[in-house]
Protein backbone atom coordinates (compact mmCIF):
# COMPACT_ATOMS: atom_id res chain seq x y z
CA UNK A 1 0.00 0.00 0.00
CA UNK A 2 0.80 3.74 -0.77
CA UNK A 3 0.03 5.92 1.33
CA UNK A 4 0.34 10.20 0.05
CA UNK A 5 0.77 12.37 2.56
CA UNK A 6 -0.51 16.00 2.26
CA UNK A 7 0.95 19.10 3.54
CA UNK A 8 -1.45 21.84 3.34
CA UNK A 9 0.74 24.65 3.02
CA UNK A 10 3.12 23.12 0.48
CA UNK A 11 -0.14 22.63 -1.79
CA UNK A 12 -1.22 26.15 -1.08
CA UNK A 13 2.51 26.95 -2.37
CA UNK A 14 2.74 25.11 -5.50
CA UNK A 15 -0.37 26.51 -6.51
CA UNK A 16 0.46 30.06 -5.92
CA UNK A 17 3.57 29.46 -7.76
CA UNK A 18 2.01 28.07 -10.73
CA UNK A 19 -0.45 30.90 -11.00
CA UNK A 20 1.44 33.73 -9.69
CA UNK A 21 4.96 32.78 -10.50
CA UNK A 22 8.21 33.16 -8.61
CA UNK A 23 11.10 35.63 -9.49
CA UNK A 24 13.16 33.29 -11.10
CA UNK A 25 9.81 32.00 -13.05
CA UNK A 26 7.03 34.70 -13.43
CA UNK A 27 3.62 33.64 -14.54
CA UNK A 28 2.45 32.87 -17.93
CA UNK A 29 1.17 34.95 -20.12
CA UNK A 30 -2.50 33.49 -20.62
CA UNK A 31 -3.68 32.54 -24.04
CA UNK A 32 -6.09 32.03 -26.41
CA UNK A 33 -5.62 30.18 -30.01
CA UNK A 34 -8.00 29.32 -32.32
CA UNK A 35 -8.81 28.87 -36.56
CA UNK A 36 -9.90 31.63 -38.56
CA UNK A 37 -10.34 30.08 -42.05
CA UNK A 38 -6.92 30.15 -43.64
CA UNK A 39 -5.52 31.63 -40.16
CA UNK A 40 -4.94 30.75 -37.15
CA UNK A 41 -4.99 33.82 -34.43
CA UNK A 42 -3.24 33.70 -30.92
CA UNK A 43 -4.01 36.01 -28.50
CA UNK A 44 -1.64 36.93 -25.47
CA UNK A 45 -2.59 39.18 -22.49
CA UNK A 46 -0.08 41.70 -21.58
CA UNK A 47 -1.45 44.54 -19.13
CA UNK A 48 0.60 46.97 -18.58
CA UNK A 49 3.41 45.89 -20.71
CA UNK A 50 5.20 48.48 -23.09
CA UNK A 51 4.86 47.83 -26.54
CA UNK A 52 9.11 48.57 -26.42
CA UNK A 53 9.62 45.42 -24.54
CA UNK A 54 7.73 42.80 -26.43
CA UNK A 55 9.62 40.70 -28.47
CA UNK A 56 8.63 37.75 -30.66
CA UNK A 57 11.35 35.61 -32.46
CA UNK A 58 10.72 32.65 -34.78
CA UNK A 59 13.00 29.33 -35.51
CA UNK A 60 12.14 26.57 -36.90
CA UNK A 61 8.88 25.97 -36.03
CA UNK A 62 9.09 27.63 -31.90
CA UNK A 63 7.65 30.98 -31.94
CA UNK A 64 9.13 32.57 -28.56
CA UNK A 65 7.01 35.66 -27.24
CA UNK A 66 8.80 37.82 -24.77
CA UNK A 67 8.03 40.86 -22.40
CA UNK A 68 8.92 42.75 -19.38
CA UNK A 69 6.85 44.51 -17.07
CA UNK A 70 9.27 46.93 -15.15
CA UNK A 71 9.15 48.90 -12.00
CA UNK A 72 8.30 52.09 -11.80
CA UNK A 73 11.29 54.47 -10.59
CA UNK A 74 11.19 57.47 -9.42
CA UNK A 75 10.43 59.35 -6.03
CA UNK A 76 7.54 57.16 -4.92
CA UNK A 77 6.50 54.76 -1.97
CA UNK A 78 4.64 51.01 -2.70
CA UNK A 79 2.09 50.38 -1.36
CA UNK A 80 0.84 47.61 -2.56
CA UNK A 81 2.48 45.18 -5.22
CA UNK A 82 0.37 42.41 -6.78
CA UNK A 83 1.15 42.24 -10.22
CA UNK A 84 4.20 39.94 -11.19
CA UNK A 85 7.07 42.17 -12.60
CA UNK A 86 9.94 40.90 -14.31
CA UNK A 87 10.40 39.12 -17.59
CA UNK A 88 7.77 37.06 -19.27
CA UNK A 89 8.35 34.53 -21.74
CA UNK A 90 6.17 31.16 -23.65
CA UNK A 91 7.32 29.43 -26.26
CA UNK A 92 4.66 27.25 -28.68
CA UNK A 93 5.61 24.28 -31.09
CA UNK A 94 4.12 25.68 -34.45
CA UNK A 95 3.22 23.12 -37.21
CA UNK A 96 4.77 22.71 -40.36
CA UNK A 97 0.99 23.13 -42.07
CA UNK A 98 1.53 27.11 -41.35
CA UNK A 99 3.89 29.99 -43.05
CA UNK A 100 5.88 31.36 -40.32
CA UNK A 101 7.37 33.68 -43.17
CA UNK A 102 3.87 35.53 -42.91
CA UNK A 103 3.49 36.07 -39.19
CA UNK A 104 1.73 39.08 -38.40
CA UNK A 105 1.32 41.00 -35.24
CA UNK A 106 -0.67 44.30 -33.34
CA UNK A 107 -0.40 45.27 -30.10
CA UNK A 108 -3.48 47.22 -28.80
CA UNK A 109 -5.33 47.20 -25.26
CA UNK A 110 -2.64 45.03 -24.04
CA UNK A 111 -3.60 41.98 -25.95
CA UNK A 112 -0.94 40.66 -28.06
CA UNK A 113 -2.57 39.45 -31.55
CA UNK A 114 -0.74 37.07 -33.59
CA UNK A 115 -2.29 36.12 -37.13
CA UNK A 116 -0.78 33.06 -38.82
CA UNK A 117 -1.67 32.05 -42.50
CA UNK A 118 -1.98 28.40 -43.28
CA UNK A 119 0.76 27.43 -45.77
CA UNK A 120 -0.26 26.85 -49.31
CA UNK A 121 0.73 23.46 -49.60
CA UNK A 122 -1.51 22.91 -46.73
CA UNK A 123 -4.73 23.94 -48.05
CA UNK A 124 -7.10 21.82 -49.31
CA UNK A 125 -7.02 21.46 -52.96
CA UNK A 126 -9.22 19.59 -55.97
CA UNK A 127 -7.26 16.72 -57.90
CA UNK A 128 -7.60 16.97 -61.29
CA UNK A 129 -8.38 12.87 -62.56
CA UNK A 130 -6.77 12.42 -66.11
CA UNK A 131 -6.78 10.63 -68.67
CA UNK A 132 -9.56 8.67 -71.23
CA UNK A 133 -12.76 6.78 -70.05
CA UNK A 134 -12.82 4.23 -72.92
CA UNK A 135 -13.37 0.99 -72.24
CA UNK A 136 -12.76 -1.79 -73.98
CA UNK A 137 -15.00 -4.86 -73.90
CA UNK A 138 -13.31 -8.88 -72.82
CA UNK A 139 -14.34 -11.06 -74.71
CA UNK A 140 -14.08 -14.37 -73.11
Amino acid sequence: MLLRTTDPFRDFDRLTQQIFGTTNRPAVMPMDAWREGDHFVIEFDLPGISRDSIDLDVERNVLTVRAERVARNGDWEMLASERPRGVFSRQLVLGDNLDLDRIEAAYDGGVLRLTVPVAEKAKPRKIEIGGTSDRTAIQA
